[in-house]
């Protein structure tokens, strides 16, 4: 039988997670949805999230419009490098959860590299 859309999806990021796992590296994830996007940094071990930014956040919603497209994205990753900064995290392994690097979740990972996060 088939594979749905998300079970495809959710197939390509056990191979991603599976990699960082084995770096033990602090990993940036981002999940979709089609009126948000959020961003979690999670320690090495994956047993602490250190740091999260979303657009359903009430500071992010009063600047944003519309949480669903790339200018939203941007700004979710200039919060998660701060908010990641502040916890103490330089470096991390972008785990984009088997989306596409396209559109919104480039835009994340671009201004998250602006803002100063290595990956």
């Amino acid at each position: 039988m088939a594979m749905s859309k998300k079970e495809q999806r959710l197939r390509r990021a056990r191979q991603t997670r599976a990699r960082i796992a084995l770096q033990g590296a602090v990993r940036l994830t981002v999940t979709r949805s089609n009126l948000h996007i959020y961003a979690s940094v999670i320690s090495g071990d994956g047993s602490k999230v250190l740091a999260t930014a979303s657009t359903a956040e009430k500071e992010v919603r009063d600047q944003v419009k519309n949480g669903g497209n790339a200018t939203a994205a941007a700004l979710i990753g200039k919060r998660i490098a701060e908010k990641a900064k502040a916890a103490g995290v330089e470096k991390v392994a972008f785990d984009r959860a088997g989306y596409q690097y396209h559109g919104r979740i480039k835009a994340l990972a671009e201004a998250a590299r602006e803002a100063g996060l290595q990956f």
